[in-house]
């Protein structure tokens, strides 16, 4: 498994409850523009259509250079993830109820598909992301006392 990229946003701005593996409609040009890294997450969300369909809408996907005309011109259309009738049927249900969410957290290549990885999310509020940000600074200043008492001796 060959991670491409990740949405560190998401890992601060929201708790994530529970991760799903989802396959991606694409075409071809577009899976080997994602091969070389040229994707991005960062305010990329997924909705439910009514007709019980997963639709990831945001998300950039840079146009591959060498493609033929016939490749999609637009990088942040609508793509259909591929997902067990259950596991939306769950999903469609969760997102109805008050403050939850669904977000993206990383894409990855198993073996030769491309997967997505989105999570059941409730957001965070600003004082969760405050002490967040707390305890990453104490986490951090303590390693570096640490270093510096063992380099002095």
């Amino acid at each position: 498994m060959k991670v491409i990229t990740t949405n560190k946003k998401a890992h601060f701005n929201y708790f994530l409850e529970s991760t799903f593996e989802a396959g991606i409609v694409l075409v071809g040009s577009e899976v080997k523009s994602i091969r070389l890294g040229h994707v991005s997450l960062v305010d990329a969300f997924v909705s439910v259509n009514p007709n019980g369909e997963l639709y990831i809408k945001n998300m950039y996907i840079k146009p591959y250079e060498k493609a033929t005309s016939f490749a999609p011109t637009n990088d942040r259309q609508p793509r259909k993830l591929l997902l067990n009738k259950s596991e939306i049927k769950k999903l469609g249900q969760k997102t109805r109820e008050k403050s939850y969410t669904i977000v993206p957290t990383k894409i990855y290549l198993k073996g030769q598909f491309v997967k997505l990885e989105i999570a059941l999310a409730k957001g965070k509020h600003t004082y969760d992301k405050k002490q967040v940000i707390k305890d990453k600074d104490i986490e951090r200043d303590t390693k570096r006392t640490i270093k510096t008492y063992t380099q002095a001796q």
